[in-house]
Order: C-alpha cells, then sequence, then structure tokens
C-alpha cells in the first residue's frame, strides 16, 4: 500500500536577537541625545511655538511605531516582498515626481512632501524601492548579469532614473548614496569586473560634471578643505562641528553640557547630532556609538554570506550597504572627511522618515535571518528529495 510522502518540515528560525538589542540600544541613546541637542534650540524657535519638548516628543512617537514595525516585519517571509518589486518602483518615481511638483522649498530644494499631515521624504522611500526591484532582478537573471546588454544595462536604467529625479531636486549627497548602493548591487549580482571598471570610471566622471556645473555644489567641495575661507558662510556649520569635536576630549564635557547646541550649531538635532555626542561624551562615547554600528553591519554581511537564497542574499547585502554608507557620510561629515550635506545618522539623529525606513529594512534584515533555513534548498533538491521518500514509502510497503 502506497503512502504519500511527509511533507518536509519548514523551519523557521529564531530572531537575530543580537541586532534587535543593537539597534533597541541605538534608538534608545537616540532619544536621549535628540532631547539633549535640541530642548534650548526649541524653546528658543517660534516654529516649534517655544516648545522645548518638540523634537523629542515627535521622535518618541516615530519610535514607539517604528520599533515594534520592525519586530512585525521580521516574522513575514522576505520572499513575499518579491511580488512587490515593480509596485514599489513605480510608487518610487510617482513619489520622486510628485515632490518636485508639490513639495516644501527649503533652501532652495524640494526634498519634503506632506501627505497625511506627515511630511515625508521620498527619496528614502524610493532608496529601497530600487533595491528591492534591483534584488529581485539580479537574482532572478543571475546567469546572463554578466552580459551587459540583458544584465547590467537594465539595472542602470533603473539607477538613472530614480538618481536622475533625486538630482531635480536637487540632492545630490542621496543621489550618491543611491548610486553607489546601486554599484555595489551589481557588483553583488555578479556583473562583468571589467564593466564595473569602467562603470566606476564613468561614475568618478559624472560626478566631477555634477559638481562643476552647479557653483554652490562646487562651493561645498572646496570649503570642507579649509572652511575658514568662508567661516560665516559656507564654512560655518563645519566649524563649529569642528569645536564641538575638539572640546569634547577623550571622556566629553557631559550629557546635557554641549555649548554649540546653543544656538551655534544648525542642524544640531539631526545632520549634525554626532558632533554633539563627541562633545558631550567625548572619543569614548564616540567610538562607542561606532562599535554599535559597526556591529549591525557586521552582522548584516553575515546574514547576507549565510543566505542560500539569492533575492535574499541581494536584499540583505543591499541594506548593509545602504546602512553603512548613511552612517560614513553622516560622520564623514561632521569631522570634515566629506562636504557638508545634510544626511541623518540612523535611529539617532531626529526624523521620522529616516528613522521608520530604517527600522523597516532592519525588520527585513531580521526576517532573512529567521526565514534563512525555510529557502535553504533549491525546489529541484527538495522535489528530488520527496520522490526519494515516496520511492522508500513503496519499499517498506
Amino acid at each position: 500500500m502506497e503512502r504519500r510522502a511527509a511533507k518536509p518540515k519548514r523551519k523557521v528560525g529564531h530572531i537575530d536577537y543580537p541586532i534587535v538589542l543593537m539597534v533597541g540600544l541605538l534608538c534608545a541613546f537616540g532619544l536621549v541625545m535628540v532631547f539633549s541637542a535640541s530642548y534650548y534650540y526649541a524653546q528658543n524657535t517660534a516654529s516649534v511655538g517655544y516648545d522645548g519638548y518638540y523634537y523629542i516628543r515627535k521622535q518618541a512617537v516615530y519610535l514607539a511605531i517604528g520599533f515594534p514595525m520592525m519586530l512585525l516585519i521580521s516574522f513575514i517571509d522576505f520572499r513575499k516582498l518579491e511580488r512587490f518589486k515593480l509596485i514599489g518602483i513605480l510608487i518610487s518615481i510617482a513619489m520622486l515626481l510628485a515632490v518636485l511638483a508639490f513639495g516644501q522649498e527649503t533652501n532652495g530644494a524640494k526634498r519634503w512632501i506632506v501627505i497625511g499631515g506627515q511630511s515625508i521624504q521620498p527619496s528614502e522611500i524610493a532608496k529601497f524601492g530600487m533595491m528591492l526591484y534591483m534584488s529581485s532582478f539580479a537574482a532572478k537573471k543571475h546567469k546572463v548579469m554578466q552580459s551587459f546588454t540583458k544584465g547590467m544595462l537594465p539595472m542602470l536604467l533603473v539607477i538613472g532614473i530614480i538618481c536622475g529625479l533625486v538630482m531635480l531636486q536637487p540632492n545630490m549627497s542621496m543621489a550618491v548614496i543611491m548610486g553607489l548602493m546601486g554599484y555595489a548591487l551589481l557588483f553583488i549580482g555578479g556583473c562583468d569586473t571589467k564593466q564595473m571598471l569602467l562603470l566606476a570610471v564613468v561614475f568618478a566622471a559624472l560626478f566631477a560634471l555634477l559638481a562643476v556645473i552647479e557653483p554652490y555644489r562646487m562651493a561645498r567641495l572646496t570649503s570642507f578643505v579649509d572652511p575658514w575661507k568662508d567661516a560665516l558662510g559656507d564654512g560655518y556649520q563645519l566649524i563649529q562641528s569642528y569645536y564641538a569635536l575638539g572640546s569634547g576630549g577623550l571622556f566629553g564635557v557631559g550629557l546635557n553640557n554641549s555649548r554649540q547646541k546653543l544656538l551655534y550649531m544648525t542642524y544640531g538635532e539631526s545632520d549634525f547630532i554626532f558632533a554633539i555626542v563627541a562633545e558631550e561624551l567625548g572619543l569614548v562615547g564616540a567610538l562607542l556609538v561606532l562599535a554599535a554600528y559597526g556591529f549591525i553591519i557586521y552582522r548584516g554581511i553575515r546574514i547576507a554570506l549565510l543566505c542560500r537564497d539569492r533575492f535574499g542574499s541581494m536584499l540583505a547585502g543591499g541594506i548593509t550597504v545602504v546602512f553603512g554608507l548613511q552612517i560614513f557620510v553622516n560622520i564623514g561629515v561632521c569631522t570634515g572627511l566629506l562636504p557638508t550635506t545634510g544626511q541623518a545618522l540612523p535611529f539617532i539623529s531626529a526624523g521620522g522618515s529616516s528613522m521608520m525606513i530604517f527600522l523597516a529594512a532592519m525588520g527585513v534584515l531580521l526576517s532573512i535571518s529567521r526565514f534563512n533555513s525555510l529557502h535553504a534548498a533549491e525546489p529541484q533538491v527538495v522535489e528530488k528529495r520527496a520522490e526519494r521518500g515516496v520511492k522508500n514509502e513503496r519499499v517498506r510497503a
């Protein structure tokens, strides 16, 4: 008598507790630093109603929504995200077009759009929409990724469209981050090495061209070399950041004792919050923050390498690359390594869009780690195992 082969058990792994713990610690630390960096400014600013708790209250609400959302996403099989690759890229393009047409203009740039009373930065969403599409494409087309026309070119078109729309805002720093992320996904996806080297030269030339054709971009690129040439203009923020970093010393001036946040430094609660961290907690505090970020990046790389599903591996790699680039750019700006630009420090800087998007990305990374064993074997292998199981049952019968 024949019996059906038992269906292979699908074991789902445990959540990656080290990542959850480290993200939670960084978010909690971020709340403390946002309050410390923003209170004096907020209580002396009419635009926020002279409310010293304005920024910390908003940040706490976003965290209260975002952290449970991260845990919830970790229970959803990451493979289901692949169904939304086309919708994701179309929504990304639509939102980038909408911000150009209806976005709020601040300092000559349109980067934010109000939806349902909430300010949203479409480029943050587009960054991960592009990543989802490229990861799915490279996973399905891995056999032709060595071909320029069938592999690299379609992905370059996606990178070009998204980065081009971001440049029109204009937001060159975000466009560069997205371009580097796209380049990393091309590399991880298995594109030809010679083509990748040639593409790197083209990207470098394009970056130089975009910097030269706009005077304000060239001014920013040169001001960080010697900010004191224009101490009250383009070099002002970096000089204030230097003062904060220098006065912090080894152990800092003490939590909530920063002097630069007393209306000297602009965007101390967001773009330059790392400088406030270094001033109040010193070199030791800054290094501990870097160590926490480094640990998450290490875990992300580990998840990407251990994942035996192509799509999952690409997605984990993309999330880790974007996370690392965002940290590098923010800290590079605060320390004068890179030209001044506005990029949030993940989990620490004030800002709802960045907080929610990166927590959601961590949720996907946790999902990839959790469900890796579910997709450990290719479908053909599972089918062969099932066939062998049927034959063994027949013999026993």
